[in-house]
């Protein structure tokens, strides 16, 4: 769960950054994932695209595009803080996925 925190947000300013998390509970038949990432357009707007659902589903997903880039950590921010409050939530903790190098 490390990359719940403020440190881990403003990381995600950089260019082309990608956090995975996911809150499993077998015998709860729980498993949930969430995926942000955060790029840049051709005219220097941040782009946030985030994703959410049952593991191993299609689920949901919206993009949304700022301007400032400290409006763009803010939001990566909310949505980071939110999912740290997962266990009161649903019972079971977001934790980072690390992904395999391409």
């Amino acid at each position: 769960m490390a990359c719940l925190t403020h440190a881990c947000a403003m990381s995600a300013r950089a260019q082309d950054r990608f956090i995975w998390l996911e809150a499993v509970d077998r015998p709860r038949n729980v498993a949930r994932r969430y995926a942000i990432t955060t790029s840049a357009d051709l005219f220097g707007a941040t782009i946030i695209q985030f994703a959410w659902g049952r593991i191993g589903t299609r689920g949901q997903s919206r993009v949304v595009s700022f301007a400032n880039h400290s409006e763009a950590d803010r939001f990566v921010r909310q949505l980071l803080r939110r999912r740290a409050r997962a266990k009161a939530r649903i019972g079971v903790s977001y934790r980072k996925v690390a992904m395999p190098a391409s």
